[in-house]
């Protein structure tokens, strides 16, 4: 592929230590640039994380450079032309001009051919917004369009979309979170590609497709790139295809189950718990869906979406814990709690005193109702005043877990308990006196109480 260069005289604010290592590079007779996300960040002007430098000297010449003006380097990718330099803690990335080979795997290249200039570079990148680059003194070199994109708002393929995906389907993923983050279209030839070729996705690991996904739906914009991207997405998760279209046939309900749902994953916690949970809570409702006259119903969809986010999250690489917090909160984000003391240290208790997963409950109640149409908003009313009971017994450091007891298990069995179940079971059930207000949680009271249980256990 050829590009148009085309330098365009624009500063972007770099830091000192990138300044740094651009002029050790080329003050030893090489090329260097800025290229990439950090390129597109800095004209967004969004936070930049990482800078990733570009140049036509070998890894070994930046290796010996870079070191020789005291900077740490750590050969983390020499077989693909990659050094990681870092100084003061700041760590950069410096890769050698390269075209990629053929991608027989589709995911990645069975080899690299290192290149001698920066426009040979940019045409292996993904999108044109990422396929420029940038010097303090040169300015901007795009090749590909990336300034009008930018303008557009556009999500563009460099070159033949075809070519693209077909060499790395998790450009496909990319894609859709790009949207998500930074709010823009798809282009419609690109779109197209990535629809064209998304069952190529197959040949990506659980834990890229994991990253992409949970990185989109972090997204500013998520809610239009999960209705943009729905018929893509779904070639991985293919459990929220039958939410798309889904009419709920409810006064309560003004979208239909996939806008619903795109909606409370925009408006949900931000946190990749809040959003998977957001994201599969009513994955059961065309499951459990039936009218009754004009009036459709949705009995028993939570656990019916628990079932089935539970098989869509096996195959991603998520931890044991995060999937049972997710089904926790897809279990019960219908579940009316009522804003009272007593229940909100019930919840907790059942929680096991995670205050976050309550309050990351208590967000995705509060984005579900807003998801929806008038008729909801006591529900909104409802879970704010969760959110002000919760603070008061947090605020009240009242007990709402057996920790939080003034008896443990060692006191129970020094009443002739023996070690096993009935200990737990005793502090249970001073647990469940203590928050319904029957005990006080005092140390003298609570074992009258004990023995008392263990007593009538006995007998």
């Amino acid at each position: 592929m050829l590009c148009n260069a085309t330098y365009i005289s624009k500063a972007i604010p770099l830091p000192e230590y990138v300044i740094e290592a651009l002029s050790t590079l080329e003050s030893s007779g090489f090329e260097a640039w800025c290229v990439g996300g950090c390129v597109r960040d800095a004209l967004l002007e969004r936070h930049v994380n990482d800078y990733d430098i570009a140049t036509n000297a070998r890894w070994e010449d930046v290796e010996r450079v870079m070191a020789s003006s005291g900077f740490a380097v750590h050969r983390t990718g020499a077989k693909h032309g990659t050094v990681t330099v870092s100084r003061n803690g700041h760590a950069m990335e410096i890769t050698t001009y390269r075209a990629d080979g053929e991608y027989t795997d589709g995911r990645h290249p069975d080899c690299v051919e290192f290149v001698r200039t920066i426009e040979e570079d940019l045409a292996r990148r993904d999108f044109t917004i990422n396929a420029m680059a940038y010097h303090p003194d040169r300015g901007i070199l795009d090749c590909w369009g990336g300034m009008a994109d930018l303008d557009a708002g556009m999500i563009r393929v460099v070159g033949d979309g075809n070519e693209r995906f077909s060499e790395d389907a998790l450009r496909i993923l990319r894609g859709c979170r790009f949207a998500s983050q930074l709010g823009f279209s798809l282009e419609a030839d690109t779109k197209q590609a990535m629809w064209s070729h998304k069952m190529r996705m197959s040949h990506v690991s659980a834990e890229r497709i994991t990253h992409e996904l949970t990185e989109m739906l972090l997204g500013e914009h998520v809610r239009d790139a999960l209705m943009e991207c729905i018929d893509i997405i779904g070639a991985v998760l293919p459990e929220v295809v039958a939410m798309k279209g889904f009419e709920q046939h409810t006064p309560y309900h003004i979208y239909d189950v996939w806008e619903h749902t795109a909606w409370v994953v925009q408006r949900s916690p931000r946190t990749p718990l809040g959003r998977w949970a957001a994201l599969l809570h009513d994955s059961g409702k065309p499951g459990a869906f039936f009218m009754d006259g004009d009036r459709g119903h949705f009995y028993g969809h939570p656990l019916l979406s628990v079932e089935i986010a539970r098989g869509a999250l096996s195959r991603l690489s998520l931890s044991p814990a995060f999937v049972a917090d997710v089904l926790t909160l897809v279990r019960l984000h219908d579940k009316t709690i009522p804003a009272t003391t007593k229940a909100v240290k019930r919840t907790l208790a059942e929680f096991g005193g995670d205050i976050e997963l309550f309050r990351t409950l208590i967000g995705i109640k509060k984005a579900d109702a807003l998801a929806q149409s008038a008729l909801s908003e006591p529900r909104i009313q409802l879970a704010s005043d969760l959110e002000v009971v919760l603070d008061n017994v947090i605020a009240s450091q009242d007990a709402f877990t057996i920790g939080q007891l003034a008896v443990n298990g060692k006191d129970i069995m020094s009443l002739g308990v023996p070690e096993g179940p009935r200990v737990g079971g005793i502090l249970s059930e001073l647990l469940s006196s203590v928050i319904d207000e029957k005990l006080p949680n005092d140390r003298n009271a609570l074992l009258d109480a004990a023995a008392s249980i263990a007593k009538t256990q006995a007998s």
